[in-house]
């Protein structure tokens, strides 16, 4: 099992204990719920579980075997990324690239591509990257207690990422993003 994969399960492990409740059991609620869509799934995780975000939205792919690593499993990094930029979201791909080349200067860490974008890891995800929409690029940087400034987005407690910075070219992979990922990874140790 790769550190992705026990990452992604000591996390339902933790939400299940905090719930109170086995993954077959949350399976039994969304089953008689009639719910369907992930979405729809993870707001009543939200409503009716107490969770944040993050963990009901781990929950409702744990529960639908949904996740992005599920739907990237068994096809190399660059096949991954090809479909991730593909079409539209090609125009991307070359901010994906001056961020990487930036980063990749930081030492070792775990590139994890899923269906829509690239969690990147040490023991601990530091930082995620991919098309937000056709024209917006987004980095998910996971750290706390950043100073505040325009380009960081603060995300709410719960969330995958404690902040989201947009680009829409490759120009805005500069040194104070990488600045802030790099205290990410050094905080994910």
């Amino acid at each position: 099992m790769s550190s992705v994969d026990q990452a992604v399960q000591t996390q339902l492990n933790n939400i299940q204990k905090k719930i109170g409740m086995s993954l077959a059991e949350v399976s039994a609620l969304v089953k008689k719920s009639g719910l369907a869509k992930h979405g729809e799934i993870r707001d009543l995780f939200k409503q009716k579980l107490g969770l944040g975000h993050g963990d009901a939205n781990a929950l409702a792919h744990g529960v639908l075997k949904s996740d992005g690593a599920s739907a990237a499993a068994g096809k190399s990094t660059d096949a991954v990324l090809d479909e991730i930029y593909a079409g539209t979201k090609a125009s991307q791909r070359p901010i994906h690239e001056a961020f990487m080349k930036q980063i990749n200067k930081f030492g070792e860490f775990e590139i994890a591509p899923k269906k829509g974008y690239v969690s990147l890891r040490r023991k601990k995800q530091f930082a995620m990257i991919g098309p937000k929409t056709n024209t917006r690029f987004e980095v998910g940087i996971n750290i706390k207690g950043l100073k505040k400034n325009a380009r960081l987005q603060e995300q709410p407690s719960g969330s995958m990422c404690n902040y989201i910075v947009a680009l829409t070219e490759a120009q805005d992979v500069d040194p104070e993003l990488i600045g802030w990922v790099k205290s990410a990874y050094e905080g994910a140790g």
